[in-house]
């Protein structure tokens, strides 16, 4: 199986495997715990934190674990909303799922939600954003450092001083952006990341909280996390990710290199050589180095990563959230592509496994798959 489904999940590193190993079976004490076992286990934790906030520039003391990107936007939108009372919420329309719903969720218990624009490639305009701060209060923007389908890069340090200036508060999803391109927080006030998208275990994520930013808990129990996220510490899962974010910090620059020269590769390779193929989102630049989203005209997106399974290629037609959902995807409606067209998406995203050799595979597999798939179809055309 060639693995081209990395935005999805990554494998789990084998550094990261070692590191957790102790902390599975030897050293399993609770970190809340004073005697020994328990202090090891807080050390550990808190050397994982300082590992993910170097990743993103914060203070260690800045970080909360959770159980992955999922909770940690939950509890930055909701738990914002939750301190503030019935305000404006702003986001986009091409957020993940973990976005789109708590910003759903409020707008039906009364908050007002204003969705910005994007453009062709996904893109908000900061200029739109400013004239809708200044058209009202507003408590929260909510905006994902980069898309999880087709990979746009949304101009983070442009948003963050227009909000700042207006003291309206950022919440930045970087759970696909992170390990990917460089991620600060300096635009940020909030922040979401999760450990499996780069290299690390699943069950656990991080959210950055900027020092003095109110943030009501989503669940009640105990103090653990600066009271944000109570109950026992995933230590393992904890020191996991630290290991994971840094690995990441110590290869970005390698990575996004040999991940763009890897992407590009594949999207000039397809380009050549199959017809009628668009692709989605930006070009080379102002995307994660690692993405390519394309349409191959007249084949559904589901029906092709159907195909390319077949053939040991692994590959997605949108967020491993909405798998099997059927639907359009909402990234490409947002984009201005119809019904119809907006199920076409097929993302390929590699990872620091990718090589090559399995590129050129991919690729010559992927042009023998749409010619297959379109001539079956122009004969079923013939026959009706």
């Amino acid at each position: 199986m060639i693995y081209c489904d990395h935005n999805a999940t990554t494998p789990l590193r084998q550094e990261v495997l070692e590191a957790m190993g102790p902390f599975l079976h030897d050293d399993f004490g609770n970190a809340s715990s004073a005697h020994a076992l328990g202090a090891r286990a807080r050390q550990a934790v808190e050397q994982a934190r300082a590992h993910v906030a170097r990743l993103i520039g914060a203070q260690p003391s800045e970080v909360v674990f959770t159980s992955g990107g999922t909770e940690s936007n939950n509890l930055a939108i909701l738990g914002v909303a939750a301190e503030v009372g019935r305000s404006t919420i702003l986001s986009t329309p091409i957020e993940h799922a973990s976005v789109r719903e708590p910003v759903q969720a409020l707008r039906e218990h009364g908050y007002t939600v204003q969705m910005l624009g994007v453009d062709p490639v996904g893109r908000v305009d900061p200029s739109e954003l400013e004239t809708l701060l200044d058209g009202g209060p507003a408590a929260l923007v909510s905006v994902g450092w980069a898309n999880n389908e087709i990979g746009t890069i949304q101009p983070i340090d442009a948003i963050g001083p227009l909000c700042r200036a207006r003291q309206v508060l950022v919440h930045v999803d970087a759970v696909q952006a992170a390990g990917k391109v460089p991620v600060h927080v300096r635009g940020a006030d909030l922040l979401s990341l999760s450990a499996h998208k780069l290299g690390g275990p699943k069950g656990v994520g991080a959210l950055y909280v900027r020092r003095g930013v109110a943030l009501r808990p989503l669940m009640l129990g105990g103090g653990q996390e600066r009271g944000w996220r109570p109950g026992t510490e995933n230590v393992a899962g904890i020191v996991g990710m630290g290991e994971a974010c840094r690995l990441a910090a110590a290869e970005l620059t390698a990575f996004a290199a040999a991940s763009r020269v890897l992407r590009d590769g594949l999207w000039f390779g397809i380009e050549d050589a199959i017809p009628d193929v668009r692709r989605n989102g930006p070009g080379e630049m102002d995307c994660l180095p690692n993405t390519l989203n394309v349409s191959f005209e007249g084949i559904r997106g589901e029906a092709l990563v159907a195909a390319l399974d077949l053939e040991g290629v692994a590959v997605s037609s949108g967020s491993a959230c909405a798998a099997g959902a059927g639907e359009p995807s909402h990234v490409l409606l947002a984009l201005g592509r119809g019904r119809m067209a907006a199920r076409d998406g097929v993302r390929f995203s590699l990872g620091r496994t990718s090589t090559a050799h399995e590129i050129e595979q991919v690729v010559h597999t992927t042009i023998a798959v749409v010619q297959r798939m379109r001539a079956a179809k122009g004969r079923d055309l013939r026959h009706e």
